[in-house]
């Protein structure tokens, strides 16, 4: 069973993961948008997405990279 959006926390810990190096507060969610459904764990409608989600997300990044 792969990674829902509302799977925020996991979501935030994989795009740490991934890009380690990348500071969350200068990313667009256009991208992160893009990030997230390019994750191999990531199973669910890249449509079904909005801000709410990706600001959660953005949330537990920004924790992670703190």
């Amino acid at each position: 069973m792969g990674l829902k959006w509302s799977d925020s926390r996991e979501i935030g810990e994989a795009l740490y993961e991934s890009r380690p190096d990348l500071d969350p507060k200068r990313v667009r969610f256009t991208d992160m948008h893009q990030w997230i459904c390019e994750l191999e764990a990531f199973d669910d409608d890249p449509n079904a997405s909005n801000e709410k989600l990706l600001e959660a997300i953005l949330l537990v990044w920004l924790d992670e990279a703190g």
